[in-house]
């Protein structure tokens, strides 16, 4: 082939049209969907419980929600605004930063975990 020249169609490697994934389809079905971002939660490593009230301050009613929504909403809030004001799914939606994520993580499959989020105790080295 030389330079400029596009490879015959019946050559090119053809990839799998992404999978459809439609309202009131089983998949949904099957799968509640995560309060924060709205996409349906698969059941295992990418779910977390998040305490509406941090604990520290007395808080016991928790969400089940995606690992990586859970990680966003404390990486841009610190306890004491999760306590005074984003103690509600509401409010957190309604947090610039956070419904910036939320636009960006919809597009994500519901398993998506992302690989620059580290556990704290893996950080330490």
């Amino acid at each position: 082939m030389s330079l400029g020249t596009h490879p015959a169609p019946d050559t090119m490697r053809r990839l799998p049209p992404p999978p459809i994934t439609i309202a009131g389809t089983r998949q949904e079905e099957d799968h509640p969907a995560c309060p924060l971002c709205g996409r349906p939660m698969v059941p295992g490593a990418s779910l977390n419980e998040h305490h509406l009230v941090p604990r520290t301050y007395g808080g016991r009613d928790t969400v089940t929600m995606h690992r990586i929504c859970h990680a966003k909403i404390h990486a841009v809030l610190t306890e004491q605004q999760l306590r005074d004001q984003y103690h509600e799914i509401d409010a957190l939606r309604g947090h610039p930063d956070i419904a910036a994520f939320i636009g960006w993580v919809r597009r994500k499959p519901p398993e998506f975990i992302d690989g620059h989020a580290t556990d704290r105790r893996r950080r330490k080295r």
